[in-house]
């Protein structure tokens, strides 16, 4: 009841593990969690800054430091996901399977 597979097959198995775990790392692409969360972060701080009352502005020496900090928040995180399309992570090169050659 043993199975023995071929070379041929385990190299196949093997670059279909490399292609899942390819898309993984670029779906898990620490840029695209940077900047999800600081865009997250900068709405919630941006919307308590523009709902601020005058008793915290003037906490602040007058300056709505909510709203500045959210939206440089949100522009950071918008800078991340632009550099995320603009430079996604290359995809390995494709690995040579042995004796399969086109001709």
């Amino acid at each position: 009841m043993s199975e023995h597979f071929s070379e041929r097959d385990l190299q196949q198995e093997v670059s279909e593990l490399e292609t899942r775990s390819a898309t993984a790392a670029r779906l898990f692409d620490i840029r695209r969690i940077i900047g999800g969360l600081f865009v997250l972060y900068g709405v919630i701080v941006t919307i308590a800054g523009v709902v601020a009352s005058d008793a915290d502005i003037d906490k602040a020496e007058g300056v709505n430091i909510n709203l500045w900090t959210g939206l440089g928040m949100l522009i950071l995180g918008l800078l991340f996901l632009l550099w995320l399309k603009l430079r996604p992570t290359a995809p390995p090169p494709p690995a040579a399977v042995p004796g399969d050659r086109e001709e």
